[in-house]
């Protein structure tokens, strides 16, 4: 079980934090840069959150941090990357529920096993999701939408940005322990689904509060309920899944930092250390309550928890509803 009982102080200290990312045995140069792989296109909300993170991270180790976007196959590519990068603390990846639990079970010869290949540093970010529908669809509560859904002869339709996303899973997993009459319009993307949902052409959504965060202010789409375990501070009067639906129900997307398996403890530690660091700056903390993120415990042991206990419940769902990518 890794431990850390370092200070701000040790850390910033220099010595011991280059020292063991360097890998090479002995005291690492500044000039030694960390790469950190984004398996997703420059812009979206996983390399916002990464950049935003690395300058605080880079900061405290006394390294620069580089994004290194490796798009493409729902984040496999930039975790087959990590998987055969070198394990000495100078590359780092991004990964979300994707990429170490849906892709291993809905895509074929997958070029990397999580379990063998990665070992998590922290989770950083819990991305907040919720049901939403447009301002013109009747339902004007949550309770009214779960009516409905239990009673209606033909099944509600809601959007979400991909089979398979955790978007799209959590409101399965809601119909089901629920008993609603759901049908799934699966879409290439978050934009295009919003702008169905806008243009009437299909009544409700899954979506992140960060995407939904505009048009929920302008009016425009309707929040009915979150996913999350308790209110989201930014929509303190939306209630949750769990209030009003299933006792204790919730769900959601997270994002974390893993490195390759053989990584030693000492790197891991020190890594998990300066993210820890980073959800402490002020700016990143501002940021985070903007973005309607929530901020998580960073450390590896509750990273491990999470990943363990959402493939337990996530990986059975998938193989039951035939997904394959």
């Amino acid at each position: 079980m890794l431990t850390s009982t370092l200070t701000r102080r040790n850390v910033l200290a220099g010595g011991l934090a280059l020292g063991a990312l360097g890998g090479l045995g002995g005291r690492a140069s500044a000039a030694d840069v960390i790469k950190w792989i984004v398996g997703y296109p420059p812009g979206g909300s996983t390399d916002l959150i990464a950049r935003l993170l690395s300058a605080p991270m880079s900061q405290t180790l006394g390294q620069t941090i580089i994004i290194d976007n490796r798009p493409g196959a729902g984040s496999s590519i930039g975790a087959t990357a990590l998987a055969h990068a070198r394990a000495n603390g100078l590359t780092v990846g991004a990964a979300d529920n994707g990429t170490l639990i849906i892709n291993p079970v809905a895509y074929k010869n997958l070029q990397y096993d999580p379990d063998k290949d990665f070992r998590p540093v922290g989770i950083y970010a819990n991305i907040n999701i919720l049901l939403a529908v447009s301002k013109n669809q009747p339902y004007k509560t949550v309770k009214d939408f779960i009516e409905t859904a239990k009673t209606t002869s033909e099944p509600i339709a809601f959007a979400s940005p991909g089979v398979g996303s955790p978007l799209h899973l959590a409101m399965e997993r809601l119909g089901r322990e629920a008993g609603l009459k759901l049908e799934h319009i699966s879409y290439r993307g978050m934009a295009p689904a919003l702008n169905d949902v806008l243009a009437g052409v299909v009544p409700a959504i899954v979506i992140d509060y960060g995407t939904a965060r505009e048009v929920i202010k302008s009016g425009d789409v309707r929040p009915l309920a979150t996913f999350s375990a308790s209110r989201i501070a930014a929509l303190p009067d939306v209630p949750t899944f769990g209030e009003e639906a299933i006792p204790g129900f919730s769900a959601g997307a997270w994002q974390g930092m893993i490195v390759p398996h053989e990584t030693p403890d000492a790197v891991v530690n020190r890594l998990s250390d300066a993210l820890g660091f980073a959800l402490k700056d002020e700016n990143v903390k501002a940021r985070y309550a903007e973005l309607g993120l929530g901020m998580p415990a960073s450390d590896p042991q509750s990273f491990m928890k999470r990943w363990h206990d959402d493939k337990a419940v996530l990986q059975p769902l998938i193989r039951d509803l035939g997904i394959s990518l």
